[in-house]
């Protein structure tokens, strides 16, 4: 059946396009903007199949919000030593006694789950959030998180132009004047926009390394000024 239907939809799609089923539907949840086609009757199949075109990854800060977007959880059951830990360490930060909290055990087991809960008990205090999804389709790029996250957090639309894309960049820059003009080209480059309208660089590309490392760690410095800062690596 399932290579049956998978070759009925694929002749519901277009040149480069891709056409799922309910069953998929409900696997993606939220990563994907999808396109309704409507219940087609498709050959060899008893009932009319509804379809979706896949139109763009949906750009989420995660994939527990990608999966789950949209849908109400059960309440978090058996863990609340892991939260009541987390939260001490939260405080200790918050405190100015920065922390590291390695989650580690094997995929489904609520690692994800449990970030979130910590989100929702401290969702009534000043803080920022800095989020970080990292994928096994990037191994190529170490710095594909933080990349995701500057154009999640900048809002880049496709149809934006490479200098409105610029224009956001700049705008969520943290830090003195000084230093959001020095941080600039760097994280233009490392986001692969134009730097014409920046003085040139003139690094080697270890330099050029050297410097994009030291102007995002600067960039937590300067939000960690403002508010305490948490921020969360999904491997």
């Amino acid at each position: 059946e399932t290579p049956n239907l998978a070759a009925r939809l694929q002749g519901l799609a277009g040149p480069d396009e891709i056409v799922i089923a309910l069953a998929t539907r409900r696997l993606v949840g939220a990563a994907f903007e999808l396109s309704d086609l409507g219940a087609h009757p498709l050959k060899g199949i008893a009932e009319p199949v509804r379809a979706w075109r896949v139109k763009a990854v949906h750009r989420t800060e995660g994939r527990f919000d990608a999966a789950h977007g949209g849908v109400a959880l059960t309440p978090l059951v058996g863990r609340e030593e892991e939260v009541a830990l987390l939260l001490r360490r939260w405080q200790q930060a918050r405190d100015g006694e920065g922390q590291v909290v390695l989650v580690s055990g094997e995929p489904g087991i609520g690692k994800s789950r449990l970030t979130q809960v910590l989100r929702e008990q401290i969702a009534g205090e000043p803080y920022i959030a800095l989020r970080y999804q990292c994928s096994p389709y990037h191994l190529n790029s170490a710095l594909y998180p933080i990349i995701e996250h500057f154009e999640f957090a900048a809002g880049f639309a496709r149809e934006d132009t490479a200098e409105q894309k610029l224009d956001k960049m700049e705008a969520v820059l943290a830090g003195s004047q000084e230093q959001r003009a020095e941080s600039a080209p760097l994280i233009a480059a490392l986001l692969s926009l134009p730097t014409a309208r920046y003085a040139p660089l003139k690094l080697s590309p270890q330099k050029q390394k050297e410097k994009t490392l030291e102007a995002l760690a600067g960039q937590v410095e300067a939000l960690a000024g403002r508010e305490p800062v948490l921020m969360v690596f999904e491997d």
